[in-house]
């Protein structure tokens, strides 16, 4: 938001440096990004003195040019060559001397230097309108009043305005600072407690009177719950033109281009009071009357920038008889608006709904100054004053005459919030104590006011326009921003306790996995949890009645909590993938949301992503591509860590994943993985294989909290590996495998393993081949070949009469 430092200055006199007042602003709160300075004619005429023609000749090689002889106030005149026609001895004129820096309409710099035109020596420049900023004409030069003193600088004559322009980071809560006078007010209070006590000057509108009644515009409000307040009036008589240089210069200092008079003079009074305004051309409104409502979805609105909008039946528009005139508090429409030909008005100023507006706003994806202000809350209670100040500016600067009367709709009074204030527990939130009187004047110097005084604390009524101070705590934050977060004391001496926290906290543990994982080559991606709607529709696994819907929603692909950290990971997959990065390894620690009848519930996941190759190509390994196998290893892992080693396996069959599996422990699901649809990825435009897991978080913990680690030393003694190939139904799977040697030999089998599979050519048909291993080891000593070939033999057997195996 950009502040005028001259404009702010009419509300609050003070002879402080901008700089010195930003400062200032900062520490109340309203933070100053930067500080401009802002000339109304760029470069400030500098360098432009009043010169005097004395001899005005023809130029000897030039039908067009004269060569003339000016007298700018120095020792000696200067030969200039110029072009204008109106040029002529003895006129006083602007002259841009050697050095001079001059700007094109553009902004473009170019400074003025000695020359030679066709032959003749030129000294300088005797300047037009167009070519100073001062104007658009290029006519001739600007011929100055003889009475002017030669050699007088031109900045003396032309009032060139000087001023620093604050941008100021506003926060949305602070929806009372987005004016000028709600800045000064702000910057008032400040002063204050600088012993700088300044009167606070705000603009009369005392003399408004209503001139005749000659044209009624009826007003209908049809929904007070989106428009609590609407007033409007007409102006008849008036004039559509340029606005003066001084309104221009206040509007282009924060950014604004002037667009006529009765515009530019809505936008000075939204910036000046935060109230925004609209002015329809009163000759456009059918039927004498407007009806503030909603439409029917899907109705047809063309707005100021010619486009064609579709309506929601939530919008609220301000309407004629007939028709929409405009999207209320957002943006006005193509064919009501003020044009040249405009000879009466009808000036609204009104309260819209902040939710609805935001909605609508956010809704056709516009965002105006208007809008701005609407969403975020204005003073209810300034809309009548707002319209009247207005109103008097308009007839003075445009001409005409007030019609009607100020119409005020305003059925349910928005009331001031009431709060009490502790005066320990602003000590307390504070860290020292304030002098009460202190704590008094500083409530009444932000518009607080105090309605009792206790020994306890403060009886308070906030103005309606502090939608952001509604609780004790927000009044104490008032307190200190202006008492000064740097005139509180930082205590001598710092106290601290050491809590006693449990090796499986939450973090702790999402500490681990997670430096696990980044070692092992993943980096951690944070997602936002507000999700489309339409993801519900991609899995059967979720659904339409459990989602968490927002109810000021930021846009329509942000309207609910999701279900699932798969669809936000994707979006994170497919950017990179657009974006040349192929091979990705990804995780993210994140809640999902979940509306249930008996209650809203939020579970806490761990999502891991795995594309393309296991990593980068090098010269000295083969590329090896991200597969299911792979995944499954360093979710093992990542339970391994966690001291979880034995689980249930099981196989999923859903519409998430084309291949996949479940692992388990005491019925408790802690993750489910595999390779995602290539239905779900087309959704995103991913044309390769993405491999997924999902961890239930909170189940993992709570596994691991009933998980007791054991340590034990290495073993002195030799292990001993021994292979089977074994010829199976191609049914069968390795678990079954690793049950019954499991079962066979208890003590002295340590590991099984499958490293080769072969099905095809030479089998019999139906029939596949397992390569087997098998670790043997006895803790206590070396084990012989007689007691290998035992248990070698009992596993043969099992596996023959339990499996129909075969050894090849």
């Amino acid at each position: 938001m950009k502040i005028s430092y001259n404009w702010l200055k009419q509300f609050l006199k003070t002879d402080w440096s901008a700089e010195k007042t930003g400062e200032l602003l900062t520490d109340l709160g309203l933070e100053i990004e930067g500080i401009e300075s802002y000339q109304s004619v760029k470069g400030g005429l500098e360098g432009i003195v009043v010169g005097e023609v004395l001899t005005c000749e023809q130029h000897p090689n030039a039908d067009r040019l004269k060569l003339t002889t000016v007298a700018v106030g120095t020792d000696e005149p200067l030969q200039i060559v110029c072009g204008a026609p109106n040029v002529a001895a003895g006129q006083k004129v602007p002259v841009a001397t050697i050095g001079t820096t001059l700007y094109t309409e553009t902004g473009e710099a170019w400074k003025i230097k000695k020359g030679k035109i066709r032959g003749e020596e030129s000294h300088g420049m005797i300047c037009a309108e167009d070519e100073l900023g001062l104007g658009k004409s290029h006519d001739g030069i600007i011929v100055l009043d003889p009475k002017i003193k030669v050699g007088t600088p031109a900045a003396d004559i032309f009032d060139v305005e000087n001023d620093h322009v604050f941008e100021i980071g506003l926060t949305p809560n602070r929806a009372d600072a987005m004016s000028h006078y709600g800045t000064a007010r702000d910057l008032k209070a400040g002063l204050l407690q600088k012993d700088i006590n300044t009167e606070l000057i705000t603009p009369s509108v005392s003399s408004f009177h209503v001139d005749s009644r000659t044209l009624k515009i009826d007003i209908d409000v049809e929904d007070y719950e989106l428009a609590p307040r609407y007033c409007g009036l007409t102006i008849t008589g008036l004039k559509v033109e340029d606005s003066p240089n001084w309104l221009q210069n206040r509007l282009k200092a924060i950014g604004l281009t002037p667009k006529n008079n009765i515009v530019d003079i809505t936008n000075y009074v939204l910036h000046e009071l935060g109230q925004p305004l609209h002015a329809f051309d009163a000759a456009k409104i059918i039927g004498k009357k407007v009806i503030v409502k909603t439409l029917p979805e899907g109705t047809k609105f063309t707005t100021l920038d010619d486009v064609e909008r579709e309506l929601s039946a939530e919008d609220l528009m301000i309407c004629d008889a007939e028709k929409p005139m405009c999207i209320a508090g957002v943006f006005g429409g193509v064919h009501s608006g003020v044009s040249e030909g405009t000879t009466s008005i009808f000036l609204e100023s009104a309260y819209f709904n902040p939710v609805s507006i935001r909605k609508t706003a956010k809704r056709h994806g516009l965002n105006t100054d208007a809008s701005f202000r609407f969403e975020r809350g204005i003073d209810p209670n300034i809309t009548d004053y707002a319209l009247k100040r207005a109103a008097l500016m308009i007839v003075d600067i445009a001409g005409g005459e007030i019609s009607s009367d100020a119409l005020d709709f305003y059925p349910k009074k928005i009331e001031d919030f009431q709060v009490r204030l502790s005066f320990d527990n602003a000590k307390k939130l504070i860290g020292e104590e304030i002098p009460r009187e202190t704590i008094k004047s500083i409530l009444s110097s932000l518009e607080i006011k105090v309605n009792n005084v206790t020994e306890a604390g403060l009886g308070l009524t906030v103005p309606a326009y502090r939608n952001d101070v509604q609780r004790e705590a927000d009044v104490i934050e008032e307190i200190l921003r202006v008492y000064g977060y740097n005139n509180i004391k930082t205590t001598e001496k710092l106290n601290a306790s050491i809590s006693n926290t449990s090796k499986f906290e939450d973090y702790k543990l999402q500490n681990v996995i997670g430096n696990q994982l980044t070692a092992q080559g993943f980096f951690e991606i944070l997602s936002n949890s507000l999700t489309t709607p339409k993801y519900v529709e991609l899995s059967a696994q979720l659904k339409e009645e459990h989602n968490v819907e927002m109810l000021n929603p930021l846009s329509n692909d942000l309207g609910v909590m999701r279900q699932s950290l798969l669809f936000s990971g994707l979006e994170a997959v497919s950017y990179n993938i657009n974006r040349k990065r192929d091979n990705l390894k990804l995780y993210e620690f994140g809640k999902t949301y979940h509306n249930y009848k008996d209650g809203r519930e939020e579970y806490k996941h761990l999502s891991i992503f795995l594309t393309g190759n296991k990593s980068d190509l090098r010269w000295n390994s083969p590329i090896q591509k991200s597969d299911f196998f792979y995944l499954k290893g360093i979710v093992n892992s990542t339970l391994e860590r966690l001291g979880i080693s034995k689980f249930k396996v099981s196989p999923i069959k859903n519409d998430v994943f084309s291949e996949g599996i479940s692992l388990s422990l005491e019925k408790t699901k802690l993750v489910e993985f595999g390779i995602i649809s290539k239905k779900i990825l087309k959704h995103f435009g991913i044309s390769q294989e993405v491999l997924f897991a999902d961890f239930n978080w909170d189940n993992v913990i709570s596994m691991t909290k009933h998980n007791s680690i054991m340590f034990k030393a290495i073993p002195k003694y030799p292990e001993v590996r021994r292979d089977f190939a074994l010829l199976l139904d191609e049914h069968i799977t390795f678990e079954e495998i690793d049950k019954i040697a499991m079962q066979t030999e208890k003590q002295l089998l340590k590991d099984v393993d499958l490293f080769d599979v072969y099905q095809g050519k030479n089998l019999p048909k139906g029939k596949k081949s397992y390569a087997v291993s098998f670790v043997i080891q006895d803790e206590n000593k070396t084990l012989t070949d007689k007691q290998i070939d035992k248990i070698m033999n009992k596993l043969q057997a099992n596996f023959e009469k339990q499996l129909g195996a075969e050894l090849r």
